[in-house]
């Protein structure tokens, strides 16, 4: 009998962490990444878009890395919006995306 409890508990401790964390958006479950892991995310260059290129390559001409802590990480956060209507130019300055 008691170990029928001790089950109960524990699966509804589970349930309950479980829905707490759908709940709050705990540890990025449901945030879709920008890219896969083992890729970084860079930018086009005077053009609106993004690619992502395997960790430690460098990017083709026309893209440029993000600048260092203007890194998008999930598809809607602070710097995905940020970057939805800026690039960077040629000289690496923030510049509005073309129309």
């Amino acid at each position: 009998m008691f170990q029928h409890c001790r089950t109960s508990v524990v699966l509804l401790a589970l349930a309950g962490g479980f829905a707490a964390s759908l709940l709050t958006g705990c540890a990025g479950w449901g945030k879709e990444r920008v890219c896969l892991p083992g890729e970084d995310p860079v930018l086009a260059v005077n053009d609106a878009g993004g690619d992502c290129v395997p960790e430690g390559e460098e990017p083709g001409p026309g893209w440029v890395r993000y600048p260092r802590g203007k890194v998008p990480v999930y598809v809607g956060d602070e710097w995905d919006r940020y970057w939805s209507d800026r690039t960077l130019d040629e000289k690496g300055r923030v510049v509005p995306q073309p129309r």
